[in-house]
This record gives C-alpha cells, structure tokens and sequence, in this order.
C-alpha cells in the first residue's frame, strides 16, 4: 500500500481518534432501519434499503477480489445509488476514485491509467465518455440494484489507518491531474470532527455540490457514518434547493460561495420556510463580507465558514455569527491544527508578517499517488522537524489569531517590484453598491511589467460605467494598488466547485507577449 515514498508524517496522538466508516455504517443503518437514509429524484430511500444496496454491492465486490488494496472508480452525477457505490467500496474495504465530471476526456483517461481501477461505474449521462476511458470493466450505474446481487457482505472488511479510503484528483480540466491521497486515518478523524456541526443522526443535508469534490465529502460522509438524511441535488438549481429544503426541512448545507450568491440574489428567496436550518457552511473560496451579512439577516441557522484543502493540514473556522467583526478573515485554526506563516526562503515569520499559510493537524494526506516529487514540493518541515502542507495562499495570522487570507502565491501581482494581493482590491470592488461578482488579475505592463486589471459583473439593472467604478476604488486605494481598468463582463468562468479560473481569465492577455516571446 506504500505507494507514495514521499510520505507525509501526520500527528499521532490520542487526540485525534480513529472512526472505521464500515462499522459506524453498520450501526447507524441497524439503529433505524425505517428512517429515511437519502432522498433523490427517483424517490426516498430507508436505511434498510440504502445499507442493503451498499452491502451487496460490497459483497459482490468481494466476489470479484475487490478488497484492500484496490479501487474502483465512478463517473456520475449525485444520486442515492452513488452514494450506495461509496459506501458498498469503503464496506468492501478498497478505496474509492468518484472522477471529476467536468474533466476533459484526456484528463479523465490520465486519471483511470494512474488510479488503476480495474471496475468503472457510470451514469448514463456519462457512458459515452466512460466507454473511452480503457476501463478493463464499465457497469451502468443504473443498474447497480441489479449488478450487486443477492449476497450482502455480513460485516465490513477491517481496514487499517493507513489502509487508502479514498482518491480524488486535484486536476480536471488542464495539466496533469494529482491523485490526492485519503486513507482511513485521515477520512476517521474528519468523521470524528464534523458532528461538531451538527452533521449527525439527525442532520437532514441538503447535497448539491458534486461527490468527486472534497467540500461535498466533509459535509456527507459524517452524515452517512452517523445515520442521518442526505438530501441529495444530480445538478443545482436555486429555485429547487429551495423546494428541497422546504418541503424536507433540511436542517444543514455546505455550499461555496457563488451558490450562496446566486440563492440570496433570487427574487423568490424570502418566500421559502427555510426555519428548520441549524447551520450552514461555506467552503471552497472566500466568503465576501457583505454577502455573509446577507446571509446572516435573512438566512435561520448559523453560517461557518471553512478553510482548508483536500491534501489536509490547515483547517480553520470562522463563526460568522460571534464573529462579526472578523468577516475578512478565515477564522481561527480549528481544534488540533498548528497553522504557520513562512517567506519563500522556508523561515517562519512572526504574528502579523504576510507570507505564505501553511497548516499541520489530523487529517493530512500521506502524498500524491505516484508523484513523490510533487508530495516533496508540497511540504515544509517545521525547526521541530514536524510536517506541514504548503497551501500555496498568502496571508497573515492577527494578534487575535484569525487567519487572513490575501491571494494564491502563483496569482500574486507584481507591478513596479511592489506586490498587489488581488484580494485587496476585490474586496474594495464587492463594496460597490452596483458589483455583483468580480475578479482581479494580472496583465502586461510596459511600464510596470505587470498591471491589476478589474474584471466585474454587475447586479442586475446597474448601469453604471466601468471608468466610473475605477474611479470609484482607486479613490480608497493605495498609490500602488490602483486598478488600471474595469472590464464589465456578463459572468465569470468558474470551475464545478464555483472556483474563479483566473488562469483562463488572463490567458487572452498573456498570448501576445508568449508570441513575441517566440518571435
């Protein structure tokens, strides 16, 4: 199961204890068999029908040699019978690879070659890509009632900590994807950790962002351990989520924030009987200020927000609600992460220096599959000779502890040898009362060599012009920090997880200066 020389070291300790899925899916379906395990288009499903399913189709994995070990992979939309998929794979004790839908047809055939995964399973929107993918076995999804047969597994294989739970690629639509590494250590103490959110035997959680995504992952699997509701969207759409999380009184979600701003710009949102919600969370991207303001007055239930990344190591939490005054920030280090700020030379800086974030806690993944040089760039050893994951993210610690977060390390701009986080001038640009969305990006200077552009969406009915919106920041902007214009566009492309993809974003501006390069 060593795969990855390059291993990262996570804590040992008592602290952090270790929760086997397998038997906490056994107790929690044997607890309450009659209670509504998942709801999905095609119906609810009882923990008496939803364990069955996930236990015969663990037991015909067995059949198949499918254990500890090795993976099986799926391509395919939210759905209760993916879900079932999962936990049959972790029943079965082999390790599960959900494949990114939104990859491109290459990346996708990069990722079955590296995962090895002799079985696929699709949905039918996604047969005809899976059929290119070389799979020595591809199953309809859809017939997985079927393809399981009779025989359920009597108990869960017993797994060791080290034993790979499950893979998820970093990389879906361009260079080479990563196969980050989740093995039982690290999945058990995430399970251990997110009840403290409520995400428990009586959570009712509304799915909707994609399985192969580690924000969907954190929020389900406690759910399905601790024998909750999972609420379960093939694709979101405002105006469903809310039906859902009426007509089910659904009680948490984890969203990213461009869902978030869609459902509070609805019209219809102050319709819906949305008082059955405890808590929500945020992840994936920066909350903006205003926009957690928002969703604090008009949304019951608490808002998290939650900072981390699927290899692991840093984790913190911002309570929106006790926090008020601390909205521009991630939060704290969550219980048993040691967050550090450190230059590009490896030195640990003091509290307040900016520098680049790196965390150690738990969960840490043990390395990239097959990619030991990547694990190795990944990491930093602490004076102490402890491992940290390097989170590629700019910011600073405060006096008070709270993490703030300035911009990704390879998105910095650098104009006249001075250093521009974009996530200053956003921040600044979201406070226009006409600014829906925005992005900051690099592009070429001759004076300066690189130059902060704007890119902006604006709410709808806002006339106002883009010179006048420059003008407007760059009034509360430092000399060095100015905007050099505002480009009003109609949307910005994000990725399936609402990321905005700056690389495609200043990839038209850069082409000319790769070509006279080449010239």
């Amino acid at each position: 199961m060593n795969e990855t020389a390059a291993r990262l070291r996570a804590p040992e300790s008592a602290d952090y204890p270790f929760l086997d899925f397998g038997t906490g899916f056994f107790e929690a379906a044997a607890a309450h068999p009659d209670k509504v395990a998942v709801i999905d288009e095609t119906g609810n499903h009882s923990w008496a029908t939803f364990s069955g399913l996930a236990r015969r189709v663990a037991g015909r994995l067995a059949a198949e040699g499918i254990g500890p070990g090795q993976r099986v992979a799926g391509l395919a939309d939210n759905s209760a019978d993916y879900l079932a998929l999962y936990a049959g794979v972790l029943l079965a004790g082999a390790c599960m690879v959900p494949l990114p839908t939104s990859g491109s047809d290459g990346a996708l055939a990069k990722m079955m070659s590296d995962c090895e995964a002799r079985f696929l399973f699709a949905s039918a929107r996604h047969m005809d890509t899976a059929q290119t993918l070389g799979a020595a076995e591809l199953i309809a999804l859809d017939g997985l009632d079927d393809w399981a047969g009779e025989t359920p597994i009597a108990a869960p294989v017993a797994v060791q900590p080290g034993d790979y739970f499950d893979l998820i690629y970093s990389s879906g639509t361009t260079g080479t994807p990563k196969g980050i590494i989740h093995d039982h250590r690290f999945r058990g103490r995430q399970l251990e950790r997110m009840p403290r959110f409520g995400l428990d035997g009586e959570a009712r959680l509304m799915m909707s962002t994609p399985l192969y995504s580690n924000t969907t992952l954190v929020a389900a699997l406690p759910v399905m351990v601790k024998g909750g509701t999972i609420i379960s969207m093939a694709k979101f759409d405002v105006t469903r989520f809310l039906e859902l999380s009426q007509e089910h009184a659904a009680t948490h979600a984890m969203l990213v924030p461009v869902q978030y701003m869609r459902l509070m710009n609805a019209p219809e949102f102050d319709q819906y009987d949305l008082s059955a919600y405890r808590a929500k969370m945020s992840t994936s991207a920066p909350l903006p200020g205003p926009l957690i303001r928002d969703i604090v007055a008009r949304w019951p239930g608490n808002l998290f927000e939650v900072y981390g990344m699927t290899e692991g190591g840093i984790s913190t939490v911002l309570d929106c609600v006790a926090y008020p005054d601390k909205l521009d920030t991630v939060g704290k280090p969550a219980e048993g992460c040691d967050a550090r700020i450190i230059d590009e030379a490896g030195n640990q800086l003091a509290p307040g220096e900016y520098g680049e974030i790196v965390g150690r806690s738990g969960s840490m993944m043990p390395g990239y599959l097959h990619a030991d040089d990547k694990t190795r760039e990944i990491l930093w050893r602490s004076p102490e000779g402890l491992d940290f994951i390097r989170t590629g993210d700019m910011g600073r610690i405060d006096e008070d502890g709270f993490i703030h977060l300035l911009d990704r390390k390879k998105d910095m701009i650098i104009s006249g040898g001075f250093n521009i986080y974009a996530a200053d001038l956003e921040k600044v640009l979201r406070d226009h009362p006409d600014v829906a969305d925005v992005a900051v990006i690099a592009i070429p200077s001759a004076d300066w060599g690189e130059t902060p552009l704007g890119l902006v969406v604006l709410k709808p009915g806002a006339g106002t012009q883009a010179e006048e919106i420059r003008a407007w920041a760059n009034d509360q902007l430092g000399k060095t920090q100015r905007l050099s214009a505002i480009e009003i566009r109609d949307d910005l492309p994000r990725s399936a997880i609402g990321k905005i993809q700056k690389k495609e974003l200043r990839a038209p501006y850069w082409a000319e200066v790769r070509e006279q390069a080449r010239a």
